[in-house]
């Protein structure tokens, strides 16, 4: 039997073992064999797929899907060789979407039976039964409550059901034809005692019955009717909406076989069961049915189900790698989907997003409903928010804005790790930022990450991730775009050298925070007069020397105010040859503070007038004294999404950075015609 580690727990199990020295498995069903994430669960063991190959292949054992009829070729098969059959299932940690919208995230492999036959025995029920270890009985705690905090369930793309206000009891449907009904000892009859047990028990109860997130759909029939819901005290959820709420409040919960009854146990709620489903008939639940004999002999604990259930059993991926992971990792990642989406409304019409741009914004708003609009089309009303680019809201938003002060405006900007490449050469981001009070590089009003940081009240383990995260990024030498350039060293014999960062003229970071000075010749004029023996280095904003914007200041004139002008240069590396950096309200500013590097603002950027700068202008909003990690956290943790460039998920800032160095590292392509005919869009309409 061999000893898995995952994240540093071990797990023993004679399935992964048999797994994990490589085996050969047969798939005779090519529906099985299709599943992307299949050989992803089953590595490192190799795949043989077709019914013909699986009859002459060496194999190790032959893998069905559970007890579906598909299982028969591979049973027969099995037979004729004589083979052991292993059944997978999905894991009970699956996916966002439900089945057909998405592959499934965790599997379950079992040499025995499979985990939803209560006729037979099965290697859960085997797992059930062993005693823990310290170690694993305190992970399967931990693990429970992980599973609480991140408010998870087998599907996990649905917005949480809103609970009853008045006490209730839930009682769970399934789809009609479930297999799990059928071979955990139940049938049609058993729903409606269950139904009529939950009035019986709970008098002054309301009984909320919830369907099958299939049914919902409308994908499936499920087993209760019109009919069912006649009683005055019954009420339907049909919503197809994330359980947890529901699990975390109901005074009590029936189910048949459905995995709900399972995910109560893990909230703590009693659970009553009118089938005999896997955690049932161990004294854990209050169960109709008598247990099958062979589970009698043991009363496990309910960290003993857990373990079983959620890290002996299953094997696991990482959504973004693809590669086996640990249950905790995708508990998290799972959480973090659940989070961000549940951050914005459920409806939003965008308006004015260029066509390269919307499938981008469909990955940062996943989880809401978008329509787009052009940017001066008038808006229909039927969303619950309105997305624009940046600061103008075009004349379809302001109306509707004027019309419904109350609703709500989401303003879409470029995050401040964004990708390797420009964004104006059409390269996809890694991070947005989406603002529901203003931009953040706009000074003349307030914005979330302003707000953040003038209120928020940073505790000891936000400033140590966001020191760990600065030093992760400085050690990568990333910077927002991580454009290949040569090194540059400063001149030899110069006591002080001061960069200073060019912008786009016309960019509105300049018009709306940088009211005094609004041209780089009028910054390099101020910085040449106010340090007047520094060596100053000009360098140009990227967009601008790639010609993707216009220059504004002639190139002439900027020679004449500046001792040198780098048209490349890496960043990272310019910021530890100079002594101070100079900005109007470039992000230059910020890149700078993250390396320590003295920064001098002219404009009104998003990090000065929190003590960290040297500020010519004051913001009155502003003056509370930060620490650098605290505006690290609020700009780089709390304010920003990224999203994957492999899987299109959400992903943690320090999974972000990851990428960007490995994309980095990748050999430069070439633009694709698509690319080079839509950034010519702006200039053709």
């Amino acid at each position: 039997m061999a000893v898995l580690d995952y994240g540093g727990f071990a797990v023993a199990s004679p399935v992964n073992a048999g797994l994990s020295t490589a085996a050969v498995l047969g798939i005779p069903s090519r529906g099985l064999a299709r599943i992307p994430t299949l050989g992803p669960l089953l590595a490192p063991s190799s795949l043989v797929v077709g019914a013909r190959a699986c009859r002459r292949a060496p194999l190790s054992a032959l893998l069905a899907w559970g007890r579906k009829p598909s299982a028969r070729r591979a049973e027969q098969i099995a037979r004729q060789r004589r083979l052991p059959v292993w059944r997978c299932e999905d894991g009970f940690l699956r996916s966002l979407d439900l089945g057909p919208d998405g592959p499934p995230w965790s599997l379950v492999i079992d040499d025995l039976g499979i985990y939803y036959d209560a006729h037979a025995p099965s290697r859960l029920e085997a797992l059930i039964s062993r005693s823990l270890s310290p170690a694993q009985g305190e992970r399967a705690v931990a693990l429970r409550a992980l599973w609480q905090a991140e408010r998870l369930s087998k599907y996990n793309g649905a917005r949480e059901s809103p609970p009853p206000r008045d006490p209730f009891v839930l009682v769970v449907d399934q789809t009609l034809g479930d297999l799990s009904i059928r071979f955990g000892m139940a049938d049609a009859a058993s729903f409606a005692r269950m139904l009529q047990a939950a009035l019986t028990n709970h008098p002054d109860c309301r009984v909320l019955l919830k369907t099958h997130p299939d049914v919902a759909a409308g994908r499936k029939r499920g087993y209760f009717g019109p009919l069912d819901l006649g009683h005055p005290r019954v009420d339907l959820c049909a919503d197809g909406g994330h359980p947890a709420a529901l699990l975390e409040q109901a005074e009590a919960v029936y189910v048949v076989t459905s995995q709900l009854g399972f995910e109560a146990l893990l909230w703590g709620r009693p659970v009553h069961c009118f089938g005999m489903p896997f955690y049932a008939g161990w004294g854990l639940s209050l169960d109709a049915l008598p247990a099958p004999p062979r589970r009698l002999p043991h009363r496990p604990r309910l960290d003993q189900l857990v373990y079983a259930a959620l890290v002996a059993y299953p094997r696991y991926i990482d959504p973004h790698r693809c590669q086996p992971c640990a249950p905790e990792t995708l508990i998290r990642a799972i959480g973090l989907q659940r989070r961000r989406q549940d951050q914005l409304p459920a409806a939003v019409e965008a308006f004015g997003f260029k066509p390269w741009k919307q499938p981008i914004l469909r990955r940062f708003l996943r989880g809401s409903e978008l329509r787009f609009r052009r940017r001066h089309a008038p808006s229909v009303g039927a969303a619950s928010a309105l997305a624009i680019w940046g600061r103008d809201p075009g004349r379809g938003v302001a109306r509707r804005l004027g019309q419904q002060p109350g609703a709500t405006l989401l303003r879409i900007e470029d995050g401040f790790l964004r990708s390797v490449g420009l964004g104006a050469n059409l390269i996809a981001p890694i991070s947005w930022v989406v603002d529901r009070s203003g931009i953040y590089y706009d000074a003349g009003s307030r914005s979330d990450l302003e707000t953040l940081l003038r209120e928020h009240r940073f505790d000891p383990a936000e400033r140590g991730r966001a020191a760990a995260l600065r030093q992760q990024l400085v050690a990568a030498a990333l910077t927002k775009y991580n454009l290949p350039a040569p090194a540059w060293s400063r001149p030899a014999g110069r006591d002080r050298v001061v960069l200073v960062a060019g912008q786009v003229e016309s960019d509105a970071s300049i018009l709306h925070g940088s009211p005094e000075l609004r041209t780089n010749l009028a910054l390099l004029q101020a910085v040449r007069a106010a340090e007047p023996g520094a060596w100053i280095v000009y360098k140009p904003h990227p967009d601008v020397v790639a010609g993707l914007r216009r220059e504004g200041s002639p190139l002439a004139e900027l020679k004449l105010c500046c001792d040198a002008l780098l048209t490349e240069g890496c960043m990272d590396r310019l910021y530890q040859q100079v002594d101070a950096v100079h900005v109007l309200t470039s992000l230059a500013g910020f890149e700078a503070l993250l390396r320590g590097v003295e920064v001098h603002t002219w404009g009104l950027p998003f990090f000065a007038g929190w003590g960290l700068s040297h500020d010519r202008l004051a913001c009155p909003r502003r003056g509370r004294q930060l620490q650098l990690d605290e505006l690290v956290y609020g700009a780089l943790v709390a304010y920003p999404r990224y999203v994957s460039r492999h899987s299109g998920l959400f992903i943690e800032p320090e999974h972000a950075i990851e990428e960007l160095l490995e994309w980095s590292r990748e050999p430069p392509r070439s633009p694709t015609l698509w690319r080079r005919l839509f950034r010519h869009w702006g200039r053709w309409k």
